[in-house]
C-alpha cells in the first residue's frame, strides 16, 4: 500500500489531503500551531512510511518543515515554480484543498527525490546571513539620512577624511554635528579628541585637527546648535556605530557557527574570500554536497543562462535570475575582490576576467564577463568542497606554464 500526503501550506492553516493507491481517501484542514501537527502526526502514524509532500511557501512553511525534521519525517518539499509547472495542468479550479489533493495525486505519476537533509548548522547560517543584510541595508539608508542633515550643519566634514565613513568619522560627526562646535575647540583639543578613537600618532592628529578647523571655518551651517538636525546628525552617527559594530558581532557569531565545517577553511583559502564572506556565502548556498552538478548550483544562485530562438531570430542570451539574489550579489562582489587583491593574491578567476577583458568592447561588457567569473567560481567552489580540497592556484594554470 502507498500513501501519500499532500499539503498546502498557507499563513496559519495547512490543508491536508491523503490518497491510497491513487484513491483519495481523506481530507483535513490543521493550524500551523503545536495542536495541528499534533493532529497531523496521528494521521502520519496510521500509515507505515507515508510520502510527504509540500510547497515550499517561506516563513510558512518552515515551521512544518521544523515539525517533520524533529519527529523524523521524511520528505519532499517543491519550489513554487517546480509546483506550477507541475500542477498547472490539473488546476481548472485552483482552491488550497485542490493543491493539496494534487499535490498528493501527482505524486504516484512522478517520483520525486526526498528533500536533502541538512544540517541544522546551515540554517542557523542563513538566518544570520539575511539579519546581517538587513543591518547592511539600515547602515546605508542612515548614511543617506546622515549625508542630507549634514548639508545644513556641517557639509564640509565629508573632506575631513579620505572617505566619509568609518569609525573615526562617525565618532568626530558625534562630538561634533556642527561646524559652529569645531570653532569653539583649539587645536589641540581637536587632537586629543582624535587619539581617543583611534590609534593615531601626535603629528598625524594634529594635521587632522587643523584639517578639520580648517574646514569648519569655511563651512556656513544653516541651522542654529539648539536645532534639531544637530541632533539628528548626532543620532545618526551613533546609530552608524552600534549597527556596525552590530555586523561584526553578527560575524563573528557565524564564525564561531561554522568552525567546524570543513569547507570554512576551504572558502578562505580561496583568493578575495574573506572570512565575512566565506560564512555568508556557506549560509546562503548551504550544503553544496546537495547539488549534484555545478550546472545546478549556478541555478540556485540564478545565473543559468536562458536562451530563445525562433526561426531566424536568436536573442542574446541573459541570465535567469530565478535563485538566490543574496548569493548572487556576495558572488558579484567576491570577483570585484578578487580583481582587487589579484597582485599579491593572483587565481584563475582573474586570469579569466583579465583575459576577457581584453577582448571586451567597453564597459557594458564587464557584466557578462563577471556572470562569467562567478560560474567558473561556483564550480570551483563546488570541485573544492565535494573533493575536500583547498585552493592551489598553480594547479589551475596549464602544465606548460607551471
Amino acid at each position: 500500500m502507498r500513501v501519500t500526503f499532500g499539503i498546502d501550506v498557507s499563513k496559519a492553516t495547512s490543508e491536508i489531503a491523503i490518497v491510497v493507491n491513487g484513491q483519495a481517501v481523506s481530507h483535513f484542514k490543521i493550524t500551523n500551531n503545536q495542536p495541528g501537527f499534533n493532529k497531523l502526526q496521528k494521521s502520519l502514524n496510521d500509515f507505515q512510511n507515508p510520502e510527504i509532500v509540500f510547497e515550499a511557501t517561506g516563513l510558512y512553511s518552515r515551521r512544518l518543515r521544523v515539525f517533520l525534521d524533529d519527529y523524523g519525517y521524511r520528505y519532499t518539499q517543491l519550489n513554487p515554480l517546480a509546483s506550477k509547472k507541475q500542477l498547472d495542468r490539473l488546476r481548472p479550479n485552483k482552491t488550497d484543498k485542490n493543491d493539496a489533493l494534487h499535490l498528493a495525486e501527482t505524486q504516484f505519476e512522478i517520483r520525486r527525490a526526498l528533500t536533502y537533509q541538512q544540517d541544522p548548522i546551515y540554517q542557523q547560517l542563513l538566518d544570520w546571513s539575511r539579519f546581517y543584510d538587513e543591518i547592511t541595508c539600515d547602515s546605508v539608508a542612515n548614511k543617506n539620512r546622515l549625508h542630507k542633515a549634514l548639508q545644513c550643519t556641517f557639509p564640509e566634514a565629508g573632506g575631513v577624511l579620505n572617505s566619509p565613513t568609518g569609525h573615526l568619522y562617525w565618532h568626530l560627526l558625534q562630538a561634533f554635528p556642527i561646524a559652529s562646535m569645531v570653532r569653539q575647540s583649539s587645536s589641540m583639543e581637536l587632537s586629543q579628541h582624535i587619539r581617543k578613537f583611534c590609534q593615531l600618532s601626535v603629528p598625524n592628529s594634529q594635521a587632522l585637527a587643523a584639517r578639520l578647523r580648517q574646514l569648519a571655518s569655511e563651512s556656513y551651517p544653516c541651522v542654529g546648535e539648539d536645532s534639531g538636525v544637530v541632533m539628528q546628525v548626532r543620532y545618526l552617527a551613533t546609530e552608524l556605530l552600534r549597527l556596525d559594530d552590530l555586523k561584526n558581532d553578527i560575524i563573528q557569531k557565524m564564525a564561531r557557527l561554522a568552525q567546524d565545517l570543513p569547507e570554512l577553511a576551504i572558502l578562505e583559502s580561496i583568493p578575495g574570500i574573506s572570512v565575512n564572506t566565506a560564512v555568508r556565502l556557506i549560509g546562503e548556498l548551504g550544503d553544496i554536497r546537495r547539488f549534484t552538478s555545478a550546472n545546478k548550483l549556478n541555478a540556485f544562485v540564478g545565473i543559468d543562462l536562458r536562451h530563445f530562438e525562433s526561426g531566424e531570430y536568436i536573442a542574446v542570451d541573459h541570465i535567469s535570475k530565478r535563485g538566490n539574489p543574496y548569493a548572487r550579489k556576495i558572488l558579484y562582489r567576491t570577483i570585484l575582490n578578487m580583481m582587487v587583491s589579484a597582485r599579491t593574491k593572483p587565481s584563475h578567476i582573474n586570469d579569466y576576467c583579465r583575459e576577457r577583458k581584453k577582448q571586451s568592447s567597453g564597459k557594458a561588457d564587464f557584466k557578462k564577463i563577471a556572470m562569467g567569473a562567478i560560474s567558473r567560481l561556483n564550480r570551483t567552489i563546488y570541485h573544492l568542497i565535494l573533493n575536500n580540497q583547498k585552493y592551489d592556484y598553480l594547479k589551475t594554470r596549464p602544465k606548460a606554464e607551471s
